[in-house]
């Protein structure tokens, strides 16, 4: 047995996979989200250990006798977010998230510090990285950047209190612009150009690699044996990728959790900067790849779900499985902004269109409308950076909608293929490089592509429509930024 956890942005899931690579049981506690001053967004970093220690909990107790047989456990989290460590190893003030926009100023300022960050990094500086974050706190709250003794990502920070080993893998530490991605390793001229060195940072190990052991208290709470593999883990995305067995240059995928994802695996560092695209390690040694991210996909839809007072389900039901053409009306979801192609942390969202006529289903489907045009503007990016995309698995929640994916198929151009386990796709990646780190099994025999539920391709009957009001989509957001 296998054990993957994935620390998320609400929530945390954790999943036993068997040898033969089934998922045997989930278990998943919610997290809390605070945004105590507009554009901010921090956790408290023992939430998501207290949510972990919950899952795993809920889990022995139900599944005690496959619990006992976890021979390796693997971890995925949500990317970039800043979690300080004092030299007593307790946070010294809330983690700061990726979604989180405070830092544009200082982002302009560590590109103005070190001009080869675009080479070195592979990526523009955000307000989601951890690196202008650091630069803030070291602005804003000099005491507390003066007593950071460790900087930790989230599932780094789980980790060390699970092993007491301060580790970090190459896909999450590509997302702090502190890591040279073509050589995956910590870059002293970028922790440089943010007041940092080398002893602030976390051991570097790969995805599928050791990382450490389970603490033998956390061991004996669950029932394990003394010595079970905890591996060096992925980021979301590339945990995501590891659950797909999208390990192949030219695989694809897009995620529709909280946030948005058009990713694509590379055999070599391919930095695009120029149009906002990630270039980041992935999961696997020789392997990297690009990313396209919208700030807000399924976030979406739960926002407006939290409006209407609805859940999403409910909304959705009325719009069956497929419409006959584009809403009417037309949604920005940029509710926290947005990074590809934009890079524009204090971007807002909208409504367009709005009329007294207009009905609540058309509001819905130019919400589901919105987020699969971001996409669109992901794929435009990714292929100019490195070519064409043919087809994407969808993941993340809003996989759980066909009508979202015939919507997604139509927009694309390309088709859509919702799988098995869509929902699980970063724990279950997780998984599968908590067993490759304890068993040192060939990636390619256990990362295997999961059962297909449904294909979308476009339908030529609406594609017409769909890319003429993708057009005038395009046009609302320079328009909007000279008015707001």
């Amino acid at each position: 047995m296998y054990l993957g956890i994935d620390i998320g942005t609400s929530g945390v899931k954790a999943v036993l996979v068997s040898e033969a690579g089934a998922v045997v049981a989930t278990a998943a506690r919610e997290l809390a989200l605070s945004h105590p001053v507009p554009l901010w967004s921090e956790q408290d970093p023992d939430a998501w250990v207290d949510a972990t220690i919950g899952a795993v909990d809920d889990l022995a107790a139900r599944h005690a006798r496959e619990v006992a047989q976890v021979r390796g456990i693997g971890l995925s989290g949500q990317m970039h977010g800043a979690t300080l460590l004092g030299e007593d190893g307790r946070p010294l003030r809330p983690a700061i998230l990726w979604n989180d926009g405070r830092s544009q100023a200082e982002c302009a300022a560590l590109e103005r510090r070190c001009p080869s960050l675009h080479a070195i990094a592979g990526n523009l500086a955000m307000p989601g990285f951890t690196a202008p974050k650091l630069l803030w706190v070291a602005r804003h709250e000099p005491k507390i950047f003066d007593s950071v003794a460790k900087v930790l990502l989230p599932k780094a920070y789980v980790r060390y209190r699970l092993t007491g080993e301060m580790v970090e893998d190459m896909s999450d530490a590509a997302g702090t612009l502190w890591l040279d991605v073509g050589l995956r390793r910590w870059s002293a001229l970028l922790l440089h150009a943010t007041g940092l060195d080398l002893h602030h940072m976390p051991r570097l190990v790969e995805g599928s690699a050791v990382s450490a052991v389970l603490a033998p208290d956390y061991a004996q709470r669950w029932g394990m044996a003394k010595d079970v593999i905890v591996a060096g883990g992925a980021g979301d995305n590339a945990a995501s990728a590891i659950g797909l067995g999208a390990i192949a240059p030219g695989d694809a995928f897009l995620s529709l959790g909280t946030s948005g994802v058009l990713f694509r695996v590379t055999d070599r560092f391919a930095p695009a900067p120029a149009s906002a695209v990630h270039a980041f390690c992935h999961a696997l040694p020789g392997l990297w790849h690009q990313m396209g991210v919208m700030l807000s996909a399924a976030a979406s839809l739960a926002w407006l779900s939290g409006v209407m007072e609805t859940p999403a389900a409910a909304l959705l039901a009325p719009l069956g499985e497929r419409v006959d053409g584009p809403s009417p009306i037309k949604f920005l979801p940029y509710l926290d902004g947005e990074r590809t192609p934009h890079n524009d942390a204090i971007a807002s969202g909208a409504f367009v269109g709005l009329r007294g006529a207009t009905g609540r289903a058309q509001i819905v489907q130019a919400v589901l409308e919105g987020v699969a045009f971001a996409a669109r503007d992901n794929l435009a990016a990714l292929r100019a950076a490195s070519g064409p995309i043919a087809e994407v698995a969808l993941v993340g929640g809003g996989s759980r909608s066909p009508l979202w994916a015939q919507i997604c198929a139509d927009v694309l151009g390309i088709p859509v293929h919702r799988v098995e386990e869509g929902e699980v796709g970063a724990a279950l990646g997780a998984a599968r490089l908590g067993r490759l780190a304890a068993t040192g099994e060939d990636p390619a025999d256990v990362c295997t592509r999961p059962r297909r539920l449904a294909s979308l391709t476009p339908r030529a009957s609406v594609t017409a429509a769909y890319d003429e009001a993708y057009r005038r989509w395009r046009a609302l957001y320079p328009a909007l930024k000279e008015s707001v």
